[in-house]
Order: C-alpha cells, then sequence, then structure tokens
C-alpha cells in the first residue's frame, strides 16, 4: 500500500502531507520499505511465475 491513500488516525489528515509528527514517521516509514513494498500481491504472483518459468528453461537447456 502507499501512503498517498492513508489517514492519519492523529490529525485526520492524508499521511503524504505530513502534517505532524506522526504523519511524518510513518510517511518516512513507509517510503524506507524495500523495491517491492509498492506492488500489489498480483504483481509480485506474476514476478514470481515468470521468475520458475525462467529457472525452469534454464535447467531444460541444460539437460
Amino acid at each position: 500500500m502507499t501512503y498517498d491513500r492513508l489517514v492519519c488516525a492523529n490529525c485526520a489528515a492524508p499521511v503524504s502531507e505530513g502534517r505532524c509528527h506522526v504523519c511524518r514517521v510513518n510517511r518516512e516509514r513507509l517510503q524506507q520499505d524495500g523495491p517491492f513494498a509498492g506492488l500489489n500481491p498480483a504483481a509480485l504472483v506474476a514476478l514470481l511465475v515468470i521468475l520458475v518459468a525462467a529457472m525452469a528453461l534454464l535447467a531444460h537447456q541444460t539437460v
């Protein structure tokens, strides 16, 4: 999930605006997540399927 859709429970403003300390801390935490944090689960599954298929093709070529 991206922080642009989150609403802060402390100040009721969008977290992306960073109006209060809680917003700013959570915005920083969400920005520091890994490179796959912004992907939805369907995209992660698709990447996993592609990776497995590529490995299967490589294994089949070496036999």
